[in-house]
């Protein structure tokens, strides 16, 4: 299968959709993998790691549209890159499409097949596309939250941690999951009073 790497270009997003061990992988199992010139400069990684793993670096998104099989993106494809898309085009990335009427209908006129990161389950039920994500979500934010209390932004001027003689935050979360777990992971680092609210018994054991 010839497998397409683009580079991202929604904008504030840095991250690539393939790191070049997935590369070697596929390669060594047979396929070919296209990467746009510069696609991992975001995230750190100089084209020339995907070259020594296997990968072909390609100039242009077009070209890797025009000639992949399977596209894997991190973002769902922006208005710009809908018409390079190809009818049976394999399009694996993030699409939260219940949020975008506009997406879902155009995506529907190229005639891809779209397989969204989000939706897909492990054995146990569970999302493993979502679950870093969601990792993410939560111990950022703690860290936006502890910015936006600051005097300069225009908060209360609260320390999360407190000092001698000043009590610290109070943070209540709502909800025990994946997020509300590592936001509270990082509040307690940061030594605030925390409580987490939540219906379900067992995520507060």
């Amino acid at each position: 299968m010839l497998i397409g790497v683009p580079r991202e270009i929604k904008q504030d997003e840095y991250r690539v959709a393939m790191l070049p061990v997935g590369v070697e992988e596929l390669t060594r199992t047979g396929h070919r993998v296209l990467i746009e010139r510069g696609a991992g400069q975001g995230s750190g990684i100089p084209d020339e790691l995907y070259a020594e793993s296997g990968a072909e670096i390609v100039d242009s998104a077009e070209a890797i549209y025009g000639e992949a099989d399977l596209m894997v993106k991190v973002k769902e494809p922006q208005p710009i890159e809908w018409p390079k898309l190809r009818s049976g085009q394999l399009i694996f990335t993030y699409f939260h499409l219940a949020a975008d009427e506009d997406l879902t209908c155009n995506l529907l006129q190229t005639g891809i097949t779209a397989i969204a990161y989000e939706t897909l389950r492990g054995p146990g039920g569970d999302r493993p596309c979502l679950t870093p994500m969601s990792e993410v979500a939560g111990r950022m934010s703690i860290q936006e939250g502890a910015k936006y209390l600051e005097r300069p932004q225009e908060g209360r001027g609260i320390l999360l941690g407190g000092v001698p003689g000043v009590a610290p935050a109070n943070i209540v979360i709502l909800g025990g999951g994946i997020v509300g777990k590592n936001a509270a992971r990082i509040a307690a680092g940061f030594q605030a009073d925390v409580c987490i609210l939540d219906i379900n018994v067992d995520r507060l054991r």
